[in-house]
């Protein structure tokens, strides 16, 4: 049986990919990044701050690290109520022992809730995201478009409030609408971390402007490794240790380069994972080659030959 004469016809076929918000682009031919003081790898933590819901609604999806067994999963609800309360607090420890900046993103809903965390992320020297509303608020192709920028005004409106102007957003389990970054970069939004096509920031061409992205790795999660894959924190930090190494050997073909990972603090602030985590911390800080570094911080290091 032979092909239709239009089978292998595709009318948007181009050199490259079918989309139109960056172009298609070899990692041997972009230009190469100089980071302050001639650093190979900028580390870019992130310390995601979520509200789960007892009872979420789960549409499009659940959340990950929504509530798991019947309503109420009172185990699994105050595990993350922990790393709010607790956790995090050990993280920050950490962070500040090491001498490291990190970037908190969080839940708009929270920030009345935690304010004496913002306070203390704010003293440290953090920067802090927005992460948009809370955890069940799931932004999708299905989502109707008035929907979508109403959550993200609500999430303006919520962190200026308190008091807060984010540069940098992260959406709910990092998923996207076709018109999120458009409508991220009319909301006034500047860097998006949703993104990790490249292992340097991307500009981001949309109808509402431009936006970065600065990419985080879901292969370094932690929430991902040590709670859904299992594995140990020791090996983890290996696997982040080894990824900052490798693209240390990179740095005279491509330059700079970002290592972007994260610390949950339900999953990173446990008591039985903080001596790795400190270890792992201190390492990426001494590193001679390594610039620990906020979102913004990079993606102004990356704008500034990069226009």
């Amino acid at each position: 049986m032979s092909l239709p004469d239009d089978y292998l016809i595709y009318p948007k076929r181009q050199y490259g990919m079918d989309q139109t918000l960056y172009a298609w682009r070899p990692s041997d031919e972009r230009a190469p990044i100089a980071w302050p003081e001639g650093k190979a790898v900028a580390a870019m933590i992130v310390v995601p701050i979520e509200h789960h819901m007892l009872n979420p609604a789960g549409k499009p999806f659940k959340h990950p690290g929504a509530m798991v067994t019947p309503y109420p999963d009172l185990r699994h609800f105050t595990t993350r109520d922990y790393g709010n309360r607790v956790g995090v607090f050990r993280i920050l420890t950490a962070l500040k022992a090491a001498g490291a900046r990190a970037t908190f993103p969080i839940n708009a809903v929270l920030l009345d809730k935690v304010r004496p965390l913002v306070d203390a992320i704010l003293e440290d020297g953090h920067e802090i995201a927005a992460y948009g509303v809370d955890t069940d608020h799931i932004h999708w192709g299905g989502l109707e478009r008035e929907t979508e920028a109403a959550w993200i005004d609500e999430t303006r409106t919520l962190f200026a409030r308190a008091g807060l102007t984010p540069r940098v957003w992260m959406s709910p389990a990092r998923q996207q609408s076709f018109s999120t970054l458009e409508l991220l970069a009319r909301a006034g939004f500047e860097t998006c971390l949703d993104w990790e096509q490249d292992s340097v920031p991307v500009r981001m061409t949309t109808p509402g402007g431009e936006i970065i992205a600065a990419p985080l790795s879901n292969e370094l999660d932690d929430r991902l490794l040590l709670a859904d894959r299992k594995q140990d924190e020791v090996v983890w930090s290996r696997q982040i240790l080894e990824a900052i190494a490798w693209s240390k050997t990179e740095t005279s073909r491509f330059g700079g380069q970002v290592l972007g990972f994260t610390l949950t603090p339900y999953v990173s602030g446990q008591p039985f994972r903080a001596a790795a985590v400190a270890e792992l911390l201190k390492a990426v800080a001494s590193d001679n080659a390594v610039w620990t570094a906020t979102a913004s911080q990079i993606v102004d290091a990356w704008a500034s030959n990069h226009t």
